[in-house]
């Protein structure tokens, strides 16, 4: 399952290890502060910020980390292996597909990680149990293994400029796709990578309780954008939503691995 539900986790919450991934692009918002606050019950929280590449010369991206940094990283959560991880976040951007791309790219088997459909928001509109406790957590020794297939990066977005081999889908909001207005990081021109479509995470979700239109719906959505291949990958800001996109598109294609462009428009619309 790449997503269950607000009554299956409520059913299951001790039968899984369960992964707090939320991230804000607002700066009004902090998600550590937020999980520290409330958060489901035994979550750990998974820092974005913290397990992507700081050492890459863009402001606020999230580049993948390196596989040693994501190993640390997991095992300090308490995670393994054979772990069946549930990812819930309270972000409209849906960040904790990021998260999941993230646990499928460095090998964890994607029969094991799942996307709560909702999130917080549907989790604390049906008035389920929160916490403020500290999770315990006995840290681990994870192993991972990357799969370089499921990425993208620039030079290879400038070749498919050319050779049109694959069709890259943005899902930023239209006017930022369009250069309508600034983008919020620093340092950062507006506008798009050419030939790519547009195609914005919010359209994907229903906006009440940040769940994912039902596959019928989708299925119209991606068919009308003219997205009916494996040959798609996913862009955005910083490859959150990219992630969402990924995750959205396969929901309605079993073959379809996910794969975004890394780097996204952080760092193809560096000035």
């Amino acid at each position: 399952m790449t997503i269950v539900s607000t009554d299956w986790l409520n059913v299951n919450l001790n039968k899984v290890r369960i992964v707090d991934a939320s991230w804000h692009l607002v700066k009004n918002r902090n998600a550590i502060e937020e999980y520290n606050k409330e958060h489901i019950e035994n979550a750990v929280f998974f820092n974005l910020d913290k397990n992507s590449n700081q050492k890459k010369n863009l402001s606020h991206g999230h580049f993948l980390p390196t596989i040693n940094s994501h190993e640390k990283s997991i095992s300090e959560m308490g995670i393994v292996n054979s772990d069946r991880i549930i990812i819930y976040c309270y972000s409209d951007l849906i960040s904790s597909c990021r998260a999941w791309f993230q646990f499928l790219y460095f090998g964890h088997d994607p029969k094991l990680v799942s996307i709560l459909n909702g999130g917080m928001k549907k989790w604390k509109l049906e008035d389920r149990k929160v916490t403020n406790l500290k999770t315990k957590i006995i840290p681990s020794k994870y192993k991972a293994m990357e799969n370089n297939s499921m990425i993208k990066v620039k030079s290879q977005i400038d070749e498919n400029i050319k050779n049109k081999s694959f069709t890259v889908v943005d899902g930023r909001s239209k006017n930022r796709f369009l250069g309508l207005e600034p983008e919020p990081r620093p340092g950062i021109k507006s506008g798009s990578i050419e030939g790519s479509k547009s195609l914005p995470i919010s359209k994907l979700v229903n906006a009440k309780d940040n769940t994912f239109l039902d596959k019928k719906k989708l299925n119209d959505i991606f068919n009308l954008k003219g997205i009916n291949t494996n040959k798609i990958v996913m862009s955005c800001g910083s490859s959150v939503s990219a992630s969402s996109l990924a995750l959205a598109y396969s929901l309605i294609n079993d073959d379809y691995m996910a794969k975004i462009y890394i780097g996204s428009w952080t760092e193809y619309g560096k000035k």
